[in-house]
């Protein structure tokens, strides 16, 4: 009887393996969302690190988070980090390429929770008055996140967080061209 026992839990065992092996190496997520502000106003929120705060779903997570900035103020090669509870994690961010007010590639690389190096990008295409953004990440799982992503469902929190960023950067938009405008 033991002996079957330990052939069905091998048996187990090697099927959730296989399983896991064969999911995908690549992932990608990705949101749109249309913004009632010009191009080079949603662009700016983006492009600066240091208006992250207004609209990044992962600013509020943790209160106490350590957050440093490094390299060029803005635009190509500047840099953030950070060091968070387990649900923020930790890692840099930089800004690889900034191509005003079309594009901003972001490099991710994250220490904590788990090792892995993804990257963001976000597009801006003009509509009238309005901006269409469209937000994603890509980037290539280990065998344990394939198994995570098999188990949580990551496209979809990472969707979900991708989604309340988004709306987030609606209302920091329309603040600073009120803003603006007052100017």
């Amino acid at each position: 009887m033991p002996a079957k026992i330990a052939i069905a839990v091998a048996v187990v065992v090697v099927g959730l393996v296989v399983v896991v092996a064969l999911q995908p190496k690549d992932y990608r997520v990705s949101r749109s969302a249309t913004i009632a502000a010009p191009a080079p106003v949603v662009f700016a929120l983006v492009n600066d690190f240091h208006k992250w705060a207004a609209w990044s779903p992962w600013a509020t997570v943790d209160p106490a988070m350590k957050q440093s900035f490094e390299g060029a103020p803005a635009g190509a090669g500047a840099a953030y980090t950070w060091s968070g509870n387990r649900e923020v994690g930790e890692g840099r961010m930089t800004i690889v390429e900034s191509r005003p007010p079309e594009r901003v590639r972001v490099k991710l690389d994250f220490d904590k929770p788990l090792k892995g190096t993804s990257m963001a990008e976000f597009t801006f295409r003009s509509e009238g008055d309005r901006t269409v953004v469209t937000w994603s990440m890509t980037g290539e799982k280990s065998f344990v996140a394939k198994a995570i992503h098999l188990v949580l469902g990551v496209e979809r929190i990472i969707g979900r967080q991708f989604e309340k960023g988004l709306a987030a950067m609606k209302t920091a938009a329309f603040r600073w061209s009120a803003t603006m405008r007052k100017l």
